[in-house]
């Protein structure tokens, strides 16, 4: 059965600290925008400072959107559900801060909360939470921890050393320009990647191909209208009106007379 607090209990935090993966859903304003979902994970790279408020270290990546919804809207929910023992799902629902690497926001919550900074920690996310709600998890499967990939930590590590043997083309603000300044739906992203590529002329990435999502109009019971039919359902109702008048002009009189006067 599903429960709802208006804070994280405290008998559930040490159950979300021992969790090693969890879930971020966060989406645009606009109805066309793409709703995103990311996961999530690493030993201490996420953590509760209160009842009220969660975060996470957000590394570098190819994607942003998290950022560019939360630029723009702060909505965030992060899922948590159990792998192993007694099933269990836990959604935190709030609204999120992006604490990007070098400004001053970072660093002073950076050395409160005494967290290890490293080179590709893209920013740091912080959560307030005015929600929280659990629920069964009873079809989740069941999965046996193996461990942390090492892949990305690895790749940043070598792309750290390039950039200190003087090569600029691995910088990480040269990088965000390229990947993370603009979202799918060409939001803006990171503010150091925007900087970054109007000083330095580095052209974004093109992430949205093909056709774009379909436009419409939302309906009655989330039915959704094209331009088209709606022009076509205006002229319909145009050309009735004009048959109705017709038929009050000259038809009703031969039938009533003194009807239309």
């Amino acid at each position: 059965m599903g429960v709802f607090y208006e804070a994280i209990p405290d008998s559930m935090i040490p159950w979300i600290r021992a969790q090693k993966m969890f879930w971020i859903a966060t989406a645009p304003l606009s109805a066309r925008g793409h709703i995103n979902v990311s996961p999530k994970g690493g030993d201490k790279y996420f953590g509760i400072l209160d009842n009220r408020t969660f975060w996470y270290v957000d590394l570098t990546g190819s994607g942003n959107e998290t950022i560019s919804h939360l630029y723009e809207n702060g909505r965030i929910t992060v899922m948590f559900h159990a792998f192993d023992g007694p099933p269990r799902i836990v959604r935190l629902y709030g609204t999120g801060s992006v604490l990007e690497n070098g400004t001053a926001e970072f660093e002073a919550f950076v050395a409160d909360n005494k967290i290890d900074t490293f080179f590709g920690l893209r920013s740091i996310i912080r959560v307030d939470i005015h929600q929280t709600g659990s629920s069964c998890g009873f079809s989740v499967p069941l999965y046996e921890f193996k461990e942390f990939r090492p892949t990305l930590d690895d790749h940043l590590k070598r792309k750290a050393v390039r950039f200190n043997e003087g090569n600029e083309k691995e910088s990480m603000p040269r990088y965000w320009a390229f990947k993370n300044a603009w979202s799918v739906d060409n939001i803006p992203g990171m503010k150091a990647g925007l900087k970054t590529g109007s000083e330095e002329g580095i052209a974004p990435m093109k992430k949205m191909v093909g056709l774009p999502p379909p436009q419409g109009h939302q309906g009655v019971a989330g039915q959704r209208f094209t331009f088209i039919q709606l022009i076509f359902a205006m002229l319909l109702g145009a050309s009735t009106s004009a048959v109705l008048i017709l038929f009050a002009g000259y038809v009703l009189p031969d039938y009533f007379p003194g009807a239309l006067t």
